[in-house]
């Protein structure tokens, strides 16, 4: 910790500060700000009716806005909080600094005044289950947990409140990742794939990105890493933090590992079984690893005991294999976080029966080749939608093993017509999964709004 966020704040009296984005993450930092005493522009390029009452609000404790297509001109502030979604070398934040601005972020900020102990989570799958693993066990081993970046709150109007002896999980992203100079206590990478290659400008951004999570860390801290993974698992050669590596496929002197249909870990004082794979809710080989990853982060903070004892009612994470309902025999599965196709890939190996998968969305221009294959091996019948349907079809029709019917291939231009023609054709025993492989934005506001409407089509059935 660097300062208190007392000390952060009147320090930042007498500047002039812009907040760039006016969502979930920033309307709390804008109106701390201006609770403060601190005069703030408010900066986002939607209009003043997409935001309901907020802007009205912020304008009565002070701040002035710009909205509208225009909304980056003009940056000549001392201060200038960036949101994740807008890239650091947009050329007006470029030039700001090239005026002496000073950009930053939310998240970087907190990470300057946290009092407590940080354990931040990334990887291309799995960050969201895995952070809410860990914050939980925590939470059951006694901790005060407050949870934030991706999921939960933003927590830097929260600081105030935190002790010393709290913890704070965070799940990361890439875009919050870019410009971090600080890495949390205990990182966590829980796997990369290609993902985010519509905003990243190449694969090597992308992980370089994610790279910040542990590059920071100092010696006595904690990094762990998929060992299966072969980025992640080569990064247990750069880090400067006492790293442990979590495999599913290979059993490992130090890490944790599955020997004998359970979790094990291994270290200086030995070997232990902590959890049987039996004893785990959650479906699929995926959440295996993210249990792994979670074990890692809390050993020695949360008994073995209370893992087992979580782990068996602990049901999951609403849009992550989601069973949504049973009807007439048929499950319907909303998996609508899966923006990628390795997401994708782990929930189809999730289920034992064939499925008949509904995929497909916006296009973030990363390659469908390795989802082919599977689909073909788990998909009885699949039905696309969205801008990529046709991306998705050209890597099932160029996969070996495709003989023209195998599987049959639908494809409809409106979402609620995939679902109800999944739903014409499913049969008693058969799995509906929806599971895009790609993110929303093409019809949908983001992943949790496209999966509220396929629970809504589904529970109208």
């Amino acid at each position: 910790m660097d300062s208190t966020i007392q000390e952060y704040l009147d320090a930042l009296r007498g500047k002039r500060v812009a907040v760039i984005g006016i969502g979930v993450s920033n309307a709390p930092l804008i109106k701390m700000l201006l609770r403060a005493d601190i005069p703030v522009t408010a900066c986002d390029r939607n209009p003043r009716e997409a935001f309901g009452g907020l802007i009205e609000e912020l304008e009565s404790l002070g701040a002035e806005t710009r909205l509208g297509s225009g909304y980056l001109e003009g940056l000549d502030h001392d201060v200038i909080f960036r949101t994740p979604g807008l890239r650091p070398d947009v050329p007006q934040l470029q030039a700001a600094r090239e005026r002496g601005s000073l950009v930053t972020s939310e998240m970087e900020v907190f990470f300057q005044v946290c009092p407590c102990e940080i354990i931040g989570v990334t990887g291309s799958d799995g960050k969201t289950t895995t952070t809410t693993i860990i914050a939980e066990l925590l939470k059951k081993a006694g901790y005060n947990v407050y949870v934030g970046g991706n999921i939960g709150k933003p927590l830097l109007a929260e600081t105030p409140n935190m002790e010393p002896d709290d913890m704070v999980v965070l799940e990361l992203s890439s875009f919050q990742l870019m410009t971090m100079d600080v890495s949390p206590d205990v990182a966590v990478v829980t796997n990369l794939a290609p993902n985010h290659l519509d905003v990243h400008k190449s694969m090597e951004e992308y992980i370089a990105a994610k790279e910040n999570i542990f590059t920071h860390q100092c010696t006595e801290d904690r990094a762990v890493f998929n060992y299966d993974n072969e980025i992640t698992r080569s990064f247990g050669g750069e880090s400067r933090g006492r790293v442990t590596m979590f495999s599913r496929r290979q059993t490992l002197d130090r890490g944790v590992y599955v020997k004998n249909n359970a979790i094990w870990i291994s270290g200086e004082d030995g070997s232990r079984e902590v959890l049987p794979l039996s004893g785990i809710l959650l479906p699929g080989e995926h959440n295996v690893e993210n249990y792994m990853a979670a074990i890692g982060a809390v050993d020695g903070l949360v008994s073995d005991e209370t893992i087992r004892a979580f782990a068996r009612t602990f049901g999951g994470v609403e849009h992550r294999i989601e069973l949504v309902r049973t009807l007439d025999g048929v499950r319907y599965y909303n998996d609508s976080i899966a923006s990628s196709p390795s997401r994708t890939i782990a929930g189809l190996r999730s289920f034992k029966e064939k499925v008949i998968l509904i995929a497909g969305g916006y296009d973030k221009h990363i390659p469908f080749d390795v989802l082919g294959p599977e689909i073909i091996e788990h998909v009885k019948l699949l039905i696309l939608t969205g801008d990529t349907a046709g991306k998705i079809c050209e890597a099932v029709e160029h996969s070996p093993g495709y003989d023209g019917a195998n599987p049959p291939i639908q494809r409809f231009d409106d979402f609620t017509q995939a679902v109800l023609a999944a739903h014409t054709v499913a049969q008693s025993g058969d799995v509906v999964l929806m599971s895009p492989a790609c993110a929303s934005f093409d019809r949908f506001k983001n992943f949790m709004e496209r999966g509220n409407a396929f629970k809504q089509i589904v529970r109208e059935l």
